[in-house]
């Protein structure tokens, strides 16, 4: 399983995931661990990049994503402000 999600506090969130939360979605596929993690220069960017990959509706695109800097690369330039 593959979980996507946006938090200003990683190591906070991955904590509540794995041991914090008891009856949650996340909870029954512990253990989690980090694969990926893309940072982005503000929320807004964050929540819409979480919007867009949830949207693909696919674990081909978050492999890629996980595998390939070109593919974040890609996704970035697409959600980051230019300047």
């Amino acid at each position: 399983k593959y979980y996507v999600g946006q938090t200003p506090d990683v190591d906070t969130r991955l904590l509540f995931h794995n041991q914090l939360s008891e009856k949650s979605y996340t909870s029954r596929y512990r253990p989690w661990s980090m694969v990926c993690k893309i940072q982005v220069s503000d929320r807004g960017v964050a929540m819409r990049i979480e919007r867009y990959i949830k949207s693909r509706k696919s674990r081909q695109y978050i492999e890629e994503l996980i595998r390939e800097e070109v593919v974040r690369d890609g996704l970035l330039s697409r959600y980051e402000p230019q300047g």
